[in-house]
Order: structure tokens, then C-alpha cells, then sequence
């Protein structure tokens, strides 16, 4: 492949990357995710600065400013049980797609 054509390839990639992440964000509204979060105290782990989760011992990442995908991603798979922690599993259980959306374009905003 020639550096045109590598040039080319890599600024469809990109293009495709950056309309699948603004996808995800458009499709979620962040006050709403704003009202869900709050209502559902995710501050209460993911907001304080240096918490460990008690066991097993690990940091609880920080959420606010991740990707929209990403967050999005994680929650199907706790809601699904492919990704394990008893209670981020009780709390996406509850969430319909849209709800993982919102929380997700609120907390990329951030």
C-alpha cells in the first residue's frame, strides 16, 4: 500500500472512529444521565478521589471524562454477567439501553 492509499485508509478510519463516538453521545442525553447517575449514587464509589473497592482490594476507576463506548460497553456486559462485580451487576441490571446511553453521554461530558 502506497502512502496515499495508507493516508487515505487512515482517514476513514478515523472519520468512522469519531462518528461512532459521537453516535454513542448523540444518542444519549446527558442531563438525563445526569438525574440517573444522581439518583443512583454512582458518585458514591466512582466520585471519590484514591476509594478502593474493599475486596477484592482494587481502585474504583474514575468515570467522569471515559468514553462513551467504553462506559456503555461495560454496562451491557455487568447487565449480561459476562463482566462480574455483584454491584455494578444489580445496578445495570435495572438499566434499559437508552438509561446506559444517557449515564454514559453524561459522564463523557464530564
Amino acid at each position: 500500500m502506497g502512502k496515499k492509499n495508507f493516508s487515505i485508509f487512515l482517514g476513514v478510519s478515523i472519520f468512522l472512529l469519531a462518528s461512532s463516538v459521537a453516535q454513542a453521545t448523540s444518542d444519549g442525553d446527558p442531563e438525563a444521565g445526569r438525574q440517573k447517575t444522581d439518583r443512583m449514587n454512582c458518585a458514591g464509589c466512582h466520585g471519590i478521589p484514591g476509594y478502593n473497592n474493599a475486596y477484592p482490594t482494587y481502585p474504583v476507576p474514575k468515570l467522569g471524562g471515559q468514553h462513551a463506548e467504553y462506559i456503555v460497553s461495560a454496562l451491557q456486559a455487568y447487565k449480561s454477567g459476562t463482566r462480574k462485580h455483584p454491584p455494578m451487576e444489580g445496578t445495570a441490571s435495572g438499566l434499559s439501553e437508552q438509561d446506559m446511553l444517557d449515564i454514559a453521554a453524561f459522564l463523557a461530558s464530564k
